[in-house]
């Protein structure tokens, strides 16, 4: 029935009368099959890779842990604390020196603005996150990308590239994240990226531990990243099989669009996570004031202390 109706729709246009009809339907069903009708992508593909345009429908994990996160996401509060985000990965795209028609795997797409420039330059791209919310961002933007845990990337042998920008410092499960890029890969196949190493936002993340500590909680504990140092990210690689052909850090001091707490508030959600409600603005306060010295500029501009890490890797022609 939902397949007639979606032959209708595409012979007939999009009239309000058969769209109004197939939400009708589309209501009477579970989340996954809202979101492939949605989405437009055939539901065997959704079912090979267990994942969702909307939401996490199944992973190695089970289906609450999948995608379980500290830290939520709300599109248009990213693109307005956090567009330079995007901005500042022109150079790892260049890096990865992509090809049209090639078929790349964006790992942590986020709302999709890069996944649209590599979709706009001719190449297959899909896009994931374990974000439901960036997902649907992505999705708006005529993109095919699906909900999934990094560390339970369920495609195989089935990308030239994967691509990464400022998400794999969310992945807390290295050596898993790397196996399931791996595994994505077809022989040959390049992976590319760039995230948070180590140093990364330390002046920040100080005084927030400091902040906390000084309120009986465990402040490192908090801490939702994963940081690594070039030799130690680059032995993991290697470990799995790949051929590193370059790993730096470059040190980035980065002018924030606002107010450091707006950056707290968009990225630092799980150090707030037991703080009560009422207190969470004298937290943040407190870490403004210790911040006033060493993160802003006589301008008036703060500046978050990003040390990023960016490498190229290969597999061998065998895969292996």
């Amino acid at each position: 029935l939902l397949q007639s109706a979606i032959s209708i729709m595409h012979s007939h246009g999009r009239t309000r009368f058969v769209l109004a009809s197939i939400l009708a339907f589309i209501l009477s069903c579970d989340g996954f099959y809202m979101g492939m009708c949605l989405s437009g992508v055939p539901y065997e593909t959704h079912a090979r890779h267990k994942c969702s345009p909307t939401g996490p429908i199944d992973a190695a994990a089970g289906e609450e842990d999948a995608c379980r996160m500290t830290q939520s996401w709300d599109p248009e509060s990213y693109q307005k604390n956090a567009g330079f985000v995007a901005e500042l990965g022109s150079e790892v795209l260049g890096l990865l020196a992509p090809r049209a028609h090639e078929r790349i795997l964006d790992l942590g797409c986020g709302d999709g603005v890069l996944t649209r420039k590599l979709a706009d330059m001719g190449c297959h791209v899909v896009g994931i996150d374990a974000s439901a919310n960036q997902v649907a961002g992505a999705v708006a933007k005529g993109l095919e990308a699906y909900t999934m845990d990094g560390a339970a990337i369920t495609f195989s042998n089935e990308f030239d590239a994967v691509f990464s920008n400022a998400a794999l410092h969310w992945m807390t499960k290295p050596d898993a994240v790397i196996a399931g890029v791996k595994q994505a890969l077809k022989p040959n196949g390049r992976f590319v990226a760039e995230f948070g190493g180590q140093g990364n936002v330390q002046k920040i993340r100080d005084s927030m531990e400091a902040a906390l500590d000084e309120r009986g909680l465990d402040g490192p504990s908090y801490n939702p990243w994963y940081f690594p140092s070039t030799t130690e990210y680059g032995e993991r690689l290697k470990s799995a099989g790949f051929v590193v052909d370059s790993i730096q850090l470059i040190d980035r001091p980065t002018p924030l669009p606002g107010d450091v707490v707006e950056w707290l508030n968009t990225f630092g959600e799980s150090y707030l996570r037991d703080v009560p409600v009422d207190d969470r603005e004298a937290v943040l306060d407190d870490v403004r004031d210790r911040l006033q010295m060493v993160s802003r500029d006589p301008d008036g501009v703060w500046i978050a202390d990003y040390v990023r890490l960016r490498f190229a890797a290969h597999l061998p022609p065998d895969g292996k």
